[in-house]
């Protein structure tokens, strides 16, 4: 079993370190937020005094925090703590270019590194079966690999430096695109008579089939599971969604992309958002087109 350092202790880092601890890892843990940390250390992590205190002597390093900002802040003050050879995860969301910047930092130090973001919400970091996309070199990856497998069930490698950044937002933009498209179907079918139901049973095994019908059904009944039987309760807020959208709209802008969709996917998640939704799951968006099509 691995010696781990875990930093970010919030909705997703908080279960994740848990998970470890489950899986028989030495955890120690940092987070600015004391009931964080007091909630990290009830499930059986040790407490460090700061983000540098918890890295001394750990095989491995896993940060999970808001934005780029951040990861490089931390990255900064733990990498000279660090020893040599050891290995650093990130698995925050963030831009492509800070995640780069990042690995070279690592690189900098002698120590091997992986961008890891995560795909499942809060519900996947509780049950530990999140999907890891991960960016970096072939040994830093499969360093990386034993201990992702205690917090997830899919762990993909998807190239060099960046490359679980660019993944992670390039699904995203998919799924914030797709769930408009199903909430927009799922009104029209409102307006048309036809019942919840009758739509999920054509589409969910039809040409319209997605994961936003199947696994995310944006209206109660047809998937007891989805949040919108709990009152759009998250496991995805919204804001996060509007994050990923525009990270991904920062990215096409600097590659020279065009994503139409995904532009207005963003533009239509900030709307929800800025009318105080923020904290909706981001299936929660039919509200919003119910909203526009006077419902």
């Amino acid at each position: 079993m691995a010696t781990i350092a875990f930093i970010g202790l919030g909705n997703m880092g908080g279960p994740m370190t848990a998970n470890l601890v489950k899986a028989g890892h030495k955890v120690t843990a940092f987070d600015l937020v004391e009931a964080s940390r007091n909630q990290a250390k009830s499930d059986g992590a040790a407490i460090a005094e700061s983000s540098a205190a918890a890295v001394k002597g750990a095989d491995i390093v896993i940060t999970m925090l808001p934005a780029g900002k951040h990861v490089l802040s931390v990255w900064n003050e733990v990498l000279p703590a660090m020893t040599k050879g050891a290995l650093i995860i990130d698995s925050s969301t963030i831009d492509v270019e800070s995640a780069r910047e990042a690995h070279a930092l690592a690189a900098k130090h002698g120590v091997l590194s992986v961008d890891a973001p995560v795909s499942g919400g809060t519900g996947g970091a509780k049950a530990a079966t999140l999907t890891f996309m991960c960016g970096g070199e072939d040994k830093a990856f499969a360093a990386a690999k034993p201990v992702l497998e205690s917090m997830g069930k899919k762990i993909v490698h998807c190239g060099g430096a960046g490359a679980g950044q660019a993944a992670k937002i390039c699904n995203n933009m998919i799924l914030g695109i797709s769930m408009i498209g199903v909430g927009e179907a799922f009104v029209l079918a409102e307006k048309l008579g036809l019942s919840h139901q009758a739509l999920f049973d054509v589409a969910s095994t039809s040409s319209g089939q997605c994961w936003a019908i199947t696994s995310y059904c944006p209206v109660p009944g047809p998937v007891p599971a989805s949040p919108a039987n709990n009152g759009y309760k998250p496991g995805f807020a919204a804001n996060l969604m509007v994050k990923d959208l525009t990270l991904a709209q920062d990215a096409a802008n600097t590659a020279g992309a065009v994503t139409p969709l995904g532009k207005h996917a963003q533009e239509i998640y900030q709307a929800f958002d800025a009318a105080g939704n923020g904290g909706v799951d981001f299936s929660g968006i039919i509200q919003h087109v119910r909203a526009l099509a006077g419902k």
